[in-house]
């Protein structure tokens, strides 16, 4: 199998499990080096109890050909983040792609015994905003920032913001959707300023992900259409990989509608269908 990214550094944010982890396998099955952060440093000391480290991310980056690089990182803390991105450039003096994954604010959906995540904003803990803004929209900011840095001098690179649907449509908290518009339009201006240094920013928008949490509730959703997790990633190699990428940055791109442009399937073979604003 080739490996069209053997060349190439990438850094994943919040990549113990989920939607990061599998981003980072589909950077290594593409044989980049994948740096990826995470605070999960002991199996299932997550509070969903869901299990996964960036150590264990790394071994898995590493056997599908890559080479998987863990970091322990609080993205909130500015000085945490700016130390990945000082040995990232230590170490291999570039820095080719940046996906924001890492999020907060979902992973106490209950308070004690109520679940409080999806009702109304005025009865919604104000904890909850702070946590989607700073660990998420924030974080996101922060780290292109950095990133922006070292690619603006190679006069290259890839950033990918990991958003979703409930930036163009309610989808039952209202934190959350505020939040992803606002990444939506952090990479359309991230874009803009960044445009004459041939690095592209673009919005990514999965699907519904086989992640730990999903199949752990799987009985209350339709998997009949569902991406796994790497499928994220092969969506973000096929990005890293096309030399006309520049004509996509500043936009909001779908993983499957990558799938069906690039041609590439999920790890099972199969091609999601694209979803769009009436199937949300």
């Amino acid at each position: 199998m080739t490996k069209p990214l053997s060349n190439k550094v990438a850094l994943v944010t919040g990549a113990s499990r989920g939607v990061g982890k599998g981003i980072a396998l589909g950077l290594g099955e593409a044989g980049a080096t994948v740096y990826l952060t995470g605070r999960s440093v002991t199996n299932k000391q997550d509070v969903g109890k869901l299990g996964g480290t960036i150590f264990t991310t790394a071994q898995e980056v590493t056997r599908l050909g890559g080479k998987g690089i863990a970091i322990r990182c609080d993205h909130t803390i500015d000085q945490e983040t700016e130390a990945v991105f000082e040995q990232i450039q230590q170490e291999n003096h570039q820095l080719d792609i940046l996906v924001n994954n890492a999020w907060g604010g979902y992973e106490k959906m209950r308070e004690g015994r109520v679940l409080t995540y999806f009702k109304p904003f005025w009865e919604q803990p104000l904890w909850r905003w702070d946590a989607m803004f700073n660990a998420g929209v924030r974080a996101a900011y922060s780290s292109a920032a950095f990133a922006a840095r070292i690619m603006t001098k190679q006069t290259n690179g890839l950033i990918v913001n990991i958003s979703f649907w409930s930036a163009q449509k309610y989808m039952n908290n209202t934190a959350y959707g505020v939040s992803k518009a606002a990444i939506d339009k952090m990479t359309e201006y991230m874009a803009f300023e960044l445009g004459k240094f041939n690095v592209a920013v673009v919005s990514l928008y999965p699907g519904l992900v086989r992640t730990e949490s999903v199949m752990k509730n799987a009985k209350h959703f339709d998997m009949s259409n569902s991406e796994s997790p790497q499928f994220i990633g092969r969506a973000v190699s096929a990005l890293a990989t096309d030399p006309n990428i520049m004509n996509k940055t500043g936009s909001v791109l779908i993983a499957a509608a990558l799938a069906l442009e690039y041609g590439f399937t999920d790890v099972d073979g199969r091609q999601p269908k694209p979803l769009t604003l009436q199937d949300i």
